[in-house]
């Protein structure tokens, strides 16, 4: 079934409402970069800050109040408003433990669904000064300039990223991760949403994850795709609430899907 595009309105205000998330939110971790904040251990043994909670706390209370009824899906505090039909994803800081060690590489994501199908996607990473965003049918964009995934054809010519090679090769879902990556040119493990945004702008073939969250993986998902991208999970899924996420330039998608796949 073909969902209705959203109006014109309804982008505006959902880009809008976004991007001044964002900016509080690029205030707000800024303000505990490299400071001595409070952090804690999650029972998963991820780690969590009192910036990451305080965020999430200030998009929870906009979106509300700018959207009642939608439903929202957030790392800290979780779902509210399950099934609704416009839901929105929240990742205060992706790359906490980035952040809790004064690495730059973090960013807050947001991104909104309708039906399930993700119609528009920010990506904020205030200490790398850099922003994308991306709507459904209106391209992806790094600030004001429109960017696009690579015409790198081959595997053989690839730049793979991947987030962690020792969680990735555990996971037993990508069997043939090590011989898709001695296949490359060149291969890195910048992970999280940077190595989904390096794809979006041509500046790498795929990025690889797995044990990641649908907060994690919506934002990036709509952005790779508007660039021109595909976003499914290694068995090839469109979806981003699968324990799997590859993201390509879309010509090097199905070799590379073959080959994680493939045991020796």
């Amino acid at each position: 079934m073909t969902l209705p595009a959203p109006s014109n309105s309804e982008l505006i205000r959902w880009r809008d409402a976004a991007l001044a998330i964002c900016d509080e939110a690029d205030r707000q971790s800024m303000a505990g970069f490299r400071r001595n904040i409070e952090v804690s251990t999650k029972p998963d043994k991820s780690l969590v800050t009192e910036i990451d909670r305080s965020i999430e706390e200030m998009a929870r209370e906009r979106l509300n109040r700018e959207f009642p009824g939608a439903g929202i899906v957030g790392e800290e505090e979780g779902t509210e408003r399950a099934g609704a039909s416009v839901c929105w994803y929240v990742d205060p800081i992706d790359a906490t433990h980035n952040f809790v060690r004064g690495i730059a590489v973090f960013a807050t994501l947001l991104a909104v669904a309708v039906e399930g199908e993700m119609q528009f996607g920010v990506v904020s990473a205030p200490a790398m000064r850099e922003r994308w965003l991306a709507w459904r049918g209106g391209g992806a964009w790094r600030g004001s300039e429109r960017i696009a995934v690579s015409k790198v054809a081959t595997i053989a010519e690839s730049q793979l990223i991947y987030g962690s090679r020792r969680d990735d090769v555990a996971s037993g879902l990508l069997p043939g991760f090590d011989d898709a990556m001695n296949a490359a040119w060149r291969t890195r493990g910048f992970g999280d949403f940077w190595g989904y945004m390096l794809v979006a702008e041509g500046a790498a073939e795929a990025m690889i994850e797995t044990g990641a969250n649908p907060w994690d993986w919506a934002a990036p998902s709509v952005i790779v795709e508007e660039a021109g991208g595909r976003f499914t999970t290694a068995g090839g899924e469109r979806r981003v609430d699968g324990a799997s996420a590859v993201a390509s330039n879309a010509l090097i998608h199905d070799e590379l899907l073959r080959r994680l796949a493939q045991r020796r």
